[in-house]
């Protein structure tokens, strides 16, 4: 209990610890991994900070197999996993970032599997995620919600064509995302675009059914910023392209669908503009 009578002492334990990289950080992990988890699990959220970014080190600069032995990574991943019940921005997304590491440790990543073995055997990938997309259905917080949509695009990345087992709950997100502006950078609503075009590109026979909702969304979405004042040229310019991408992908999914999909729209409630990138948006 030394270091919390002199705060120095874990900024100095710290400073130390983030010094030694591979591979000479193996051999010190019996005592460098009890400090950490106590920082780790520590009720302020500037010791956690510290904590999760000492485990994230280890994690970074310690062979597989040391992390695996005396079975260390699962006292990690438990220790850092339960920071995702917090509603701490700056410990969240510390924790998403170090967990992306440390299941890497546990298995392959989903989308690295060959076709002869099972992609479809839940891991801990799936759990994760589901965590993240759970948390995402319910969070109104600005910050967080820019933090989750920015760790989305890396877990989706990460599992690849798994990314099916999860398409009803990641529909939501999505469409819930988009539907909130997020002014004056709107991170979330780009990061969403980019999550759904991502997607698109792993999920793609699992796509052409969710169309109709899709692009009903990315419809409003344009319509919304063609006249929001609030947002800046750049902004703008952004997130049309970005829509208008989506847009271009969801149609080669469903086969030209979304081309006739869009001759019903009212050219009278849309923009010059916004007409200009629909011309545009299936054509490439």
């Amino acid at each position: 209990d030394s270091w919390q009578r002199c705060e120095a002492l874990k900024l100095v334990f710290a400073w130390a610890l983030l010094q030694v990289s591979r591979p000479g950080l193996s051999s010190h992990l019996p005592r460098l991994l009890p400090l950490s988890l106590l920082l780790n699990d520590h009720y302020k959220p500037e010791n956690c900070m510290l904590g999760v970014r000492c485990l994230h080190h280890i994690v970074q600069n310690t062979p597989a197999a040391d992390l695996r032995q005396f079975n260390r990574a699962e006292v990690l991943y438990q220790a850092v996993f339960k920071h995702l019940h917090t509603s701490e921005a700056a410990v969240i997304q510390l924790a998403l970032a170090c967990l992306l590491d440390l299941l890497l440790v546990f298995e392959k990543p989903p989308s690295l599997l060959g076709p002869s073995q099972s992609r479809r055997k839940p891991c801990r990938h799936d759990d994760v995620l589901r965590m993240v997309l759970t948390n995402m259905e319910v969070e109104h917080k600005v910050d967080l919600r820019r933090i989750y949509a920015s760790a989305l695009l890396l877990y989706i990345e990460r599992m690849g064509v798994a990314v099916c087992r999860h398409l009803q709950r990641l529909e939501r997100v999505v469409l819930g995302y988009l539907e909130v502006s997020d002014p004056p950078e709107e991170i979330s609503r780009l990061k969403m675009l980019e999550v759904l075009q991502k997607m698109t590109r792993e999920a793609w026979p699992r796509m052409e059914r969710r169309v109709d909702v899709l692009l009903r969304c990315l419809l409003r979405l344009m319509v919304d910023v063609s006249s929001d004042s609030r947002l800046s040229d750049s902004v703008r310019q952004q997130l049309m392209d970005q829509s208008s991408a989506s847009i271009h992908l969801l149609d080669t999914c469903s086969y030209g669908r979304v081309q006739h999909l869009l001759l019903q729209v009212d050219s009278g409630c849309c923009s010059p503009q916004l007409l200009r990138y629909l011309a545009t948006a299936t054509t490439g």
